[in-house]
């Protein structure tokens, strides 16, 4: 019971997590540099950054891009049975695209309001807000996706206590594979 619910919850929530990851991946590269703008364009509120210079566009756009795709894959495997029997999304129902848009929208945009809120009480850009940082796509993706999806409140405490524990984790994989600056 309890495994089901936990794939079942990371199945959902896979686009969320995966567009999450995306600004990161395509920072070290330099993938994309011409959409590597600021969202705040450098612009300041009260003496400090909107945002900060590591909320770009690149990072929103090829986050949402990704989230997209994971849900067009998703769509796709919807047809055999065992993805039917996991996930929260019935896809005969829902379409991928608006699905996987504002999976990553949400996502994104989570991220971006605690960014705001994270430099009004002077946390500066790459420092870590216990909870908040694990939590902030989380709730975005969900508060987007609700009135088109509805998952139980189950699997929304479990995308929270799940998101807890595996985004310190990826976020240390990603600090020791040199892709993160930070291990938070």
């Amino acid at each position: 019971m309890i495994l089901a619910l936990i794939l079942k919850t990371v199945y959902f929530c896979l686009p969320a997590y995966l567009a999450n990851m995306t600004p990161v991946l395509v920072a070290k590269p330099k993938i994309f540099e011409f959409i590597n703008i600021p969202v705040d364009l450098g612009k300041t509120w009260q003496g400090q950054p909107i945002f900060g210079k590591g909320k770009t566009w690149r990072g929103i756009i090829m986050g949402t891009i990704i989230a997209v795709c994971m849900s067009a894959i998703q769509s796709l495997l919807y047809r055999y049975e065992p993805i039917q029997q996991i996930s929260v999304v019935n896809f005969y129902e829902v379409n991928f695209l608006w699905f996987g848009l504002l999976a990553g929208l949400g996502a994104m945009l989570g991220d971006l309001i605690k960014s705001f809120f994270k430099r009004r009480i002077g946390i500066g850009s790459g420092k870590s807000w216990p909870v908040a940082d694990q939590l902030d796509f989380v709730i975005g993706f969900i508060l987007f996706t609700y009135w088109l999806v509805h998952p139980t409140w189950i699997v929304i405490g479990a995308a929270a206590i799940l998101t807890l524990v595996l985004h310190p984790l990826t976020n240390i994989i990603g600090y020791a594979l040199k892709i993160k600056k930070v291990w938070w």
